[in-house]
């Protein structure tokens, strides 16, 4: 999920700096839920992984 935050934001970068302003928000939009998602994950992982077995 990480991996496609870092596509969809260099998609952004590189969309922003040929003057594509629509197609730059909507790249950046997308890695911001990409991004977002993978912390969800992650903390739910972590929190998951540290629940000690009785």
């Amino acid at each position: 999920m990480l991996w496609y935050a870092w596509v969809f934001l260099v998609v952004a970068l590189l969309a922003a700096l040929l003057g594509f302003g629509g197609i730059a928000a909507a790249a950046a939009g997308i890695a911001k839920i990409c991004f977002v998602v993978f912390l969800v994950l992650f903390l739910v992982s972590v929190l998951a992984g540290r629940r000690s077995a009785i």
